[in-house]
């Protein structure tokens, strides 16, 4: 199987070694931050590079099973198997290769606002929020509660979640926008069908490769009781921290960004967490700003925003739809159970070709 062309196989193993050497430099955990971009990058191209080689050996799988079919050799059922094996891993091995953008390899930071409604938002809220943590668990990506409030009946009032692992954020920026649910409510004693909104916002997490030029005095530090498991303290010390930041981003529109923290056991480290999401929400919208002004330039019509809805799930109708890429399925219970990849890819495809 050729190696060339837009995957550059020979190249990835040559910048591997490079990095590599880099790291065996006595001084190279001397910077920190430099040192893990570049354990970041290292483990991006391994990945690459590992499922390439994965690939290469069903297709020398799948030629092995041919070559017995015209000995005479029944094996047609372990050809099938290999065949589909390959064509997941060949999805899987694009999909990776589609994200280049400076962002993509970043973790991703999730949270979840569910819209007006109550009780039936709220727990349409907490409904994304267990796909997405099921969708994260069976992608091998490892998650992070930072905030959760419990809904007054069910569900949830907010919550925010850390996703970690290579291309986080680049998969799951797919996902950001607000999610519409039509079904006819369990919380209704006349069964009647209700829509509800959740909006769910995909921010890449900043570290200090990031240069944000945020003003302090734009900042306000609120304490509160952590409501998560914690023994005693919990409701005696005030170890929650919110930030509210409320400034002009480089569009002149003013701005509030809320972002908080409670899964730390002192102050001081829910303060630092907290900082960090505030930082990552401000750069997404600052992103958005700069992708917004491209795609003016460009003449694109493909511009994805921020607070559009991006997808309906009507569970009566057994349907989901993404209004942005027309992709659809009938198999609402699997999706809900974390399988939405194929929204994902359908996304990143339409923004390859855009």
């Amino acid at each position: 199987m050729p190696s060339g062309g837009i995957f550059d196989y020979d190249k990835r193993k040559v910048r591997i070694i490079e990095l590599t050497e880099h790291t065996q430099d006595p001084s190279f955990w001397n910077d920190q931050s430099q040192a893990q971009k570049v354990m970041k990058d290292l483990g991006v191209q391994k990945s690459l590079v590992e499922s390439w080689d994965g690939l290469n050996e069903l297709r020398e799988s799948i030629q092995v099973y041919l070559e017995f079919i015209e000995m005479g050799e029944d094996v047609h059922e372990e050809l099938n198997v290999e065949h589909a094996k390959f064509l997941k891993a060949l999805e899987d091995l694009e999909l990776k290769n589609m994200l280049k953008e400076e962002d993509d390899q970043r973790d991703a930071v999730v949270q979840f606002s569910p819209g007006a409604g109550g009780t039936e938002s709220q727990d349409w809220a907490q409904m994304l929020y267990r796909m997405y943590t099921r969708w994260a668990d069976q992608n091998d990506f490892k998650v992070s509660v930072i905030d959760y409030q419990d809904g007054d009946v069910a569900g949830l009032k907010s919550a925010t979640i850390e996703v970690q692992g290579v291309n986080a954020y680049g998969f799951l920026k797919a996902e950001s926008g607000v999610h519409r649910l039509v079904r006819v409510s369990p919380f209704d004693s006349n069964a009647r069908r209700h829509t509800s909104f959740c909006s769910v916002f995909v921010s890449p997490l900043v570290d200090d490769t990031i240069e944000l030029d945020i003003n302090e005095k734009d900042i306000e530090l609120q304490r509160f009781h952590s409501s998560g498991a914690g023994g005693q303290n919990v409701n005696k010390v005030e170890t929650g921290v919110r930030l509210i930041w409320t400034g002009t981003l480089s569009d002149g529109r003013s701005e509030k960004v809320v972002a908080e923290c409670q899964q730390e056991r002192s102050q001081l480290q829910n303060r630092e967490k907290a900082m960090i999401l505030l930082k990552s929400r401000i750069y997404e919208l600052e992103k958005e700003i700069r992708e917004a002004e491209k795609a003016r330039l460009e003449g694109s019509k493909s511009k994805n925003e921020w607070g559009s809805q991006i997808r309906s799930y009507v569970f009566d109708d057994q349907r989901v739809k993404d209004h942005r890429t027309q992709h659809e399925t009938s198999n609402v219970a699997a999706v809900m159970d974390g399988d939405v990849n194929d929204f994902i890819k359908a996304f990143l495809l339409m923004q390859a070709h855009a």
